[in-house]
């Protein structure tokens, strides 16, 4: 019963997340083409689509990474403390993997830079 209801919570968990997502999107896809066309006005030697797409794809790396960071660490730092305490003295260790796990994020912000740098 009790399975029951963590695969019930994560799912819930998972479908809310999804939502939000979603939604995000479809507001950036709202959003994007009056976004773009006032970046045009400044350059006017890029469309405005490859603009919009630009900026879908900064925000889609970011997003992604984030969540696969999240996925990673919540994972990573379950086991890390289920390991810590049978050996306490583990610690370093673990915040290494942890640390490694939310490296994930940056690496995406990073991408997003260099995109943003590249239609701006």
């Amino acid at each position: 019963m009790k399975a029951l209801h963590l695969q019930k919570t994560k799912l819930i968990f998972w479908l809310g997340h999804a939502g939000f997502i979603g939604i995000t999107s479809i507001l950036l896809f709202w959003l994007s083409p009056a976004v773009a066309s006032e970046a045009t006005e400044k350059v006017p030697a890029i469309p405005a689509e490859a603009i919009s797409w630009g900026y879908l794809a900064a925000a889609i790396s970011t997003g992604l990474a984030a969540l696969g960071a999240g996925i990673a660490v919540s994972n990573v730092g379950s086991a890390a403390i289920g390991a810590m305490a049978e050996k306490p003295e583990i610690l370093g260790r673990a915040l290494i993997v942890i640390g490694l796990a939310e490296g994930i994020a940056i690496y995406g912000l990073i991408i997003s830079i260099l995109i943003l740098n590249q239609i701006i």
